[in-house]
């Protein structure tokens, strides 16, 4: 008799490691994977905000099977020095989540500039490039390569986004004082990063067909914390479902592209936007 669907989540007795685990959607995709049993790597560039991420999941579990490790994704030998950590540990990364990215707020200016085109800086675009796109093809590099060596099966999620397949509405973001060339926008980078992510995915799917390595991105919708009533507003307009995601909205898209619940998949961008990229 087959086992039961809901047994192929299960992932326990599997390692995984997700980059830019520090922030909100890397603790929520670490929150996932520990419900369904995998041990957990957290990787962030930011030891100190890592910590806090490893407490609070450490509060939200018990007995949570949680490691957390510096690492800076544009940086092959910080990459390498994570990898001998864990040998050394007994661990062997099966599942890697690309979720490291610089999503910067809508006319910030924290970065080199602001976020409209016409000023945007070349050295935060190929910041943000480095971070986002050069970082997952050099961790896929990385651990894609070892669990092709180890012959057993692995998997790449690559986290996208609903701005990798439709553009940006700018309007979302204006605000009712400056003129026309004077507010803010999501910067460019964003979209040309998740958009290559995708790529990315097409590519290393069939790249490692004879080692059981499965690649597939998640694509997920805008996440309401504190934005301002009116932004809401806007945005709600353009969705169907009438609303932003929960944080915690997509830990079963992750559950199911990392485990064998998707043993049949590959190559593919699974969208969770409520529907925004319909319209």
């Amino acid at each position: 008799m087959e086992p039961n669907a809901s047994a192929r989540f299960d992932l326990t007795g599997r390692t995984a490691l997700i980059t830019g685990a520090a922030g909100m959607l890397g603790r929520e995709h670490a929150a996932a994977l520990l419900e369904v049993g995998a041990l957990v790597v957290l990787t962030d560039v930011d030891e100190e905000r890592l910590q806090v991420a490893l407490r609070e999941l450490a509060e939200l579990f018990e007995e949570p099977k949680v490691l957390a490790k510096r690492m800076d994704v544009t940086e092959p030998e910080s990459i390498r020095s994570v990898v001998q950590s864990l040998d050394e540990e007994g661990l062997a990364v099966e599942i890697l989540v690309n979720n490291a990215a610089i999503d910067a707020v809508p006319g910030s200016t924290t970065l080199d500039g602001d976020t409209r085109l016409e000023t945007f800086r070349v050295e935060r675009w190929n910041s943000e490039i480095a971070v986002g796109l050069t970082g997952a093809f050099l961790c896929s590099q990385v651990f894609g390569t070892m669990m092709a060596k180890a012959e057993l099966p692995g998997v790449i999620l690559n986290i996208a986004s609903d701005l990798a397949i439709i553009a940006p509405d700018q309007r979302i973001y204006y605000r009712a004082e400056g003129d026309a060339a004077s507010q803010p926008v999501k910067p460019i980078s964003y979209s040309v990063v998740k958009a290559g992510l995708l790529g990315l995915t097409r590519y290393l799917s069939t790249y490692w067909l004879d080692s059981a390595i499965r690649v597939n991105a998640l694509s997920p919708g805008g996440v309401q914390v504190d934005q301002d009533i009116e932004f809401l507003e806007r945005l709600r307009t353009l969705v169907p479902l009438g609303r932003m995601a929960q944080p915690d909205e997509y830990r079963s898209a992750v559950q199911f592209l990392c485990s064998d619940a998707s043993a049949f998949m590959t190559g593919h961008n699974l969208v969770v936007d409520g529907g925004r990229s319909v319209w």
